[in-house]
């Protein structure tokens, strides 16, 4: 039986404590752009909303709501990630985030991506990651050297994976996950 796929992922919304701080973030480091932005009635008093996207496809893809607390016990987000284009995109965005000396900057090898970790204003996880041509077994985290040329890294990424378990093809994997999920 086939299965239709339904619903994709289409955004997040972020509360936030300091709402300019945030939209300067996602705006001039990540160049997001503010689709729309205003106010609605909350349950506590009005709420300040910022709608941003990356694609003129999608109203917003992130958007960000006043009224986050100053002090929470702990952030339930693990990470939002962003998928790159290429791995030149990555490393001008490594460059980027260096010279404006973000916090928590880390790049790695997840085997079947190349991924830089940063954290926005108010600590959230940022993934900014490219897809490889072949898929290994997860979870796995390995730090790499970025700035590399593409070329040395592409053979630095490739070796470590072949040596990990699950290795084959990124269309291989493609094509059991679609038979999985009743996906023609």
């Amino acid at each position: 039986m086939s299965k239709e796929i339904g619903f994709r992922f289409s955004h997040i919304g972020i509360f936030a404590t300091n709402l300019p701080k945030m939209e300067e973030f996602y705006t001039s480091i990540l160049e997001f752009t503010v689709t729309d932005r205003g106010n609605l009635s909350g349950p506590d008093g009005p709420v300040e909303l910022v709608f941003m996207s990356k694609d003129p496809e999608e109203h917003h893809q992130i958007v960000l709501v006043s009224g986050r607390p100053d002090i929470i016990d702990f952030n339930i987000i693990n990470q939002i990630s962003l998928k790159g284009d290429t791995i030149q995109s990555l490393q001008d965005m490594y460059v980027r985030l260096t010279n404006v000396n973000a916090q928590g900057l880390s790049p790695v090898t997840h085997g079947n991506s190349l991924s830089l970790y940063v954290l926005d204003p108010e600590g959230n996880r940022i993934e900014l990651y490219v897809d490889m041509p072949w898929y290994v077994t997860q979870p796995m985290r390995v730090p790499i050297n970025l700035m590399q040329e593409e070329s040395a890294l592409m053979k630095e990424v490739e070796c470590h994976a072949l040596s990990l378990p699950g290795f084959q093809p990124r269309s291989v994997w493609v094509a059991a996950m679609k038979k999985k999920m009743g996906i023609k």
